[in-house]
């Protein structure tokens, strides 16, 4: 099965993929919405999934998290994933999609916050992001902005663009700590430079901020 559909996704490979998906980092020519359509044919099969992991090969890693089953692994095994997935992408998808999901989400937040790894403390950051959104109980929502302003500006980028999202994500959902997060924002300028297609909001988290809240206030100025 495994050679099957290896088989299927190498016939999908296309280089004008490769090469866009290539300037973020993953290695693979797939695309995505094809991707989605295999997944969505398999459906939930769980050892197989494991077996596509095992690969190492980018596209059958991005599909094994679309039809694995994430309540299934243990932590130890997601953790070695974590550090296996080195794509920007499979390391996304891998987060959002399977640890988000899994019982071990917390503990594995709080170990891989502390990680030396940046990639992989970026991990503990995107699940610390998503429980300052969802589930904010327990959290020192001002210590972490005293270790986003610490550390923030002299991050490597991945962890650095974790720490922003977080940053802009208690500005966004805590008004309490709306103008503090802003502040931070303004003096550190992390991403202020950062080119946003039209249409898109800026990642530089005082603009996002009060982009977001504005939409969520609905206190859209009136165009002229």
């Amino acid at each position: 099965m495994v050679a099957e559909v290896m088989a299927e996704l190498a016939a999908l490979e296309d280089p004008k993929a490769r090469a866009v998906n290539e300037k973020h980092g993953d290695d693979h020519g797939v695309n995505l919405g094809k991707l989605r359509a295999i997944a969505k044919r398999l459906k939930t099969q769980h050892d197989l999934a494991r077996e596509l992991w095992a690969t190492g090969d980018t596209a059958a890693r991005l599909l094994a998290l679309l039809i694995c089953r994430p309540k299934a692994f243990e932590r130890a095994e997601l953790d070695t994933m974590l550090r296996e997935a080195r794509a920007p992408k499979v390391h996304d998808w891998l987060v959002n999609y399977v640890v988000k999901k899994s019982p071990h989400a917390e503990d594995l937040r709080l170990a891989w916050l502390a990680d030396a790894d940046p990639v992989v403390a970026s991990a503990g950051w995107a699940l610390t992001t998503d429980r300052v959104a969802k589930r904010p109980e327990g959290l020192d929502l001002g210590k972490l902005l005293e270790v986003i302003e610490a550390e923030m500006k002299d991050a490597p980028d991945r962890l650095q663009w974790a720490m922003n999202h977080c940053l802009a994500q208690i500005g966004i959902s805590h008004p309490e700590h709306r103008d503090r997060a802003i502040g931070i924002g303004e003096r550190l300028e992390v991403l202020k430079d950062y080119p946003t297609p039209p249409n898109c909001t800026s990642p530089y988290a005082p603009v996002w901020i009060t982009e977001i809240v504005r939409r969520q206030e609905g206190t859209a100025a009136t165009p002229a």
